[in-house]
């Protein structure tokens, strides 16, 4: 076990290293480092204007030293002014020449500057990911449960009214996009016009014109049932089916093996052959697609995020790109890429435990 972990820690390191690079070549080209230069300088920049600021601020030097930099394997550029001061990466906020340390990058935890929000990129993804990583948490709460459980109760009766009813259920939330769901939950239940809540409202059932927020934003400070629900079961509804048909599919293969007909015959109880035989062995795809929703649920919410106002990864993400955040950008990719890497291999490892004989082989 110990060499296979070594094994895949090393791979990953080698594939987070080349899809680095990958993103920062992209967003370091010439034509998006001259839109960055007339967007910190001025839009009626000349082109000479263009190179000189390009070369103040480090981005003159060829792409392999500035990968290096900022990566943190190499020392950061340094410049002398006119005026005879010195500037670089690494003093280019705040630090003295002498007190700056010479490598300032990635790897020592330096991210950068975010020109869009005007402070560190370490602390605006921290605050992001946090943000994200509550909207994960209970999405993953709802979902999964209800995925596996839709998934067993249909591979246990495989052709029967109720695998076609769940079946059916799995195809169409998988068959309808967040921004489609997202929309109908907000008309149902956040409005105050259309849906429930106006008839919920006349009753005298709730108070207020609305019976859940369609804006998340409030749940940045405050997560309530109320402002948080329609975000969750968006994501949910859309991820579940998925798992649930993976579910199903590897239960209905199970149920048909030998050992369970085997423990049929002997008259073990059906709950007893689902749930100790049968439910471990029909779990070992499904757990490959839950470990998958991991990095679609860091970087696949873009849409939900934005459609409730929600203020997390996703959202910080398209506001990086929108207005050329370069440093963010990076920042956003590499979690990104963590993320993904991580969540394989947590998938290789329950492998494992989930089926011995891989162990074996």
């Amino acid at each position: 076990m110990l060499r296979f972990l070594l094994k895949r820690v090393g791979t990953m390191l080698l594939t987070a290293l080349c899809l680095t690079f990958i993103v920062f070549l992209l967003t370091n080209m010439q034509p998006r480092l001259e839109t960055l230069a007339k967007t910190q300088g001025s839009a009626r920049m000349s082109d000479a204007q263009v190179q000189s600021w390009l070369e103040r601020n480090g981005y003159a030097a060829p792409l392999l030293i500035r990968y290096g930099e900022w990566l943190g394997v190499l020392p950061g550029w340094t410049r002398e002014g006119e005026d005879g001061a010195l500037t670089g990466r690494c003093i280019a906020r705040g630090q003295t020449p002498e007190a700056a340390p010479s490598f300032c990058g990635v790897l020592q935890g330096d991210w950068g500057f975010s020109t869009r929000f005007r402070e560190e990129v370490a602390g605006v993804i921290s605050a992001r990911l946090a943000a994200t990583g509550w909207l994960m948490l209970w999405v993953v709460l709802v979902m999964v449960p209800s995925a596996l459980a839709v998934g067993v109760l249909a591979g246990m009766r495989e052709g029967s009214r109720t695998d076609r009813a769940l079946s059916t259920f799995s195809i169409a939330s998988t068959a309808t996009p967040e921004y489609v769901s997202g929309v109908i939950f907000i008309a149902l239940f956040a409005s105050s016009i259309v849906g429930i809540s106006p008839l919920l409202s006349d009753w005298g059932l709730i108070e207020g014109r609305t019976l859940f927020q369609g804006n998340a934003r409030q749940a940045i400070d405050d997560i309530t049932f109320w402002n948080f629900a329609l975000p969750v079961a968006t994501i949910a509804l859309y991820g579940m089916g998925y798992i649930a048909r993976m579910t199903r599919a590897s239960m209905a293969e199970v149920m048909t093996q030998q050992y369970i007909r085997t423990a049929r015959l002997k008259g073990v109880r059906f709950r007893n052959i689902v749930l100790r035989h049968a439910l471990r062995n029909a779990l070992i795809a499904p757990f490959t697609v839950i470990m998958l929703q991991f990095p679609w649920l860091l970087n696949g919410v873009v849409i939900v995020e934005v459609l409730f106002s929600y203020p997390g990864f996703g959202w910080t993400l398209v506001e990086a790109a929108s207005n050329n955040d370069i440093e963010l950008l990076l920042a956003c990719s590499v979690v990104g890429v963590i993320v993904v890497l991580l969540t394989q291999l947590i998938s290789d490892i329950g492998y494992v435990y989930l089926n011995p004989r891989i162990r074996i082989a």
